[in-house]
């Protein structure tokens, strides 16, 4: 318990760190790219703040999902996690497509900037964006993998941007740039989109991948007593936390603590398979299920 204690903790520090320094450091782009003449630093700046955004709102919905089951979210607020990746998802998709429109239009239109300038930023860039990296790089909630994602993006945007003024402090060229923020920006949309996808697939409850749902009704029937099982349902509230639920038909019963043995047995199937919560109904062999 202290340990999942220990870790929704660092998980919302770790966000809160991320939103204030991306903030704080969104607003120095904006004044030092109007300074160095850059309209790649300037663009990377706005799509900064659109990254304190959603990083804020991240933060906000993981310490959302943190609170207890109440008489209106039952099974409490994990979910809200989930809803805090798909925001951040959406928002990462629309916020590259901005950095390719501005790539393509600098290809289109090549300019000159302060080559020296940019070497500065750059390397501030790689530092402040690489602590909030490598603070998350262990992160487990799908909202912290995508704002992992989110701050990746941006730490490889920084190493093209210090790339390319490095070529084009000796090698003046305009294209250097572009060109790159377009393959690190393809790169990110690859792992943004698998993310995003797998966050629909918890969110339509879909069985958690690692779940072998055909191997744990071999194993529940084989336990002796156990006749056959139906409404048998396994989903995700965050991605993290998983839950079971079934109706088992029992056979062959001598005594009511015949029943709570099998209930035992298969609850301690189920841990081992680290579910988080089951709910086990049990009915005899000549009852009718009411909701089959």
């Amino acid at each position: 318990m202290s340990h999942n204690h220990s870790h929704d903790h660092s998980s919302t520090k770790n966000l809160k760190l991320a939103f204030w320094m991306n903030l704080g450091f969104s607003i120095f782009e904006i004044i030092g790219g109007i300074y160095v003449n850059s309209v790649a630093i300037i663009s990377d700046a706005i799509h900064d703040l659109g990254d304190s955004l959603s990083l804020g709102s991240a933060w906000y919905l993981e310490n959302k999902s943190k609170q207890k089951a109440d008489s209106k979210f039952s099974f409490g607020y994990a979910r809200y996690s989930l809803l805090g990746a798909l925001i951040n998802s959406i928002i990462l998709i629309l916020g590259s497509g901005f950095v390719i429109y501005a790539a393509i239009e600098r290809l289109v239109n090549p300019e000159e900037s302060d080559a020296l300038g940019m070497i500065v930023f750059a390397l501030m860039g790689v530092l402040v964006n690489g602590i909030v990296v490598l603070k998350m790089r262990s992160s487990s909630s799908m909202n912290e993998k995508v704002v992992y994602w989110h701050m990746l993006e941006d730490v490889l945007g920084w190493v093209a941007v210090l790339i390319a003024a490095i070529v084009i402090y000796f090698y003046p060229t305009p294209y250097i740039d572009p060109i790159l923020s377009l393959a690190i920006t393809a790169y990110i949309l690859y792992g943004v989109i698998g993310r995003l996808k797998e966050t629909l697939y918890f969110f339509l409850q879909g069985v958690p991948k690692e779940i072998d749902l055909a191997q744990i009704q071999r194993e529940i029937l084989a336990i002796a007593k156990v006749k056959d099982m139906h409404h048998t349902h396994v989903w995700s509230l965050d991605g993290d936390h998983h839950v079971f639920s079934t109706h088992l038909r029992l056979e062959k019963l001598h005594s009511l603590d015949e029943i709570t043995s099998v209930k035992e047995k298969v609850k301690t199937l189920l841990k081992d398979k680290k579910f988080s919560h089951c709910t086990i109904e049990t009915e005899l062999d000549d009852e009718t299920c009411l909701f089959d």
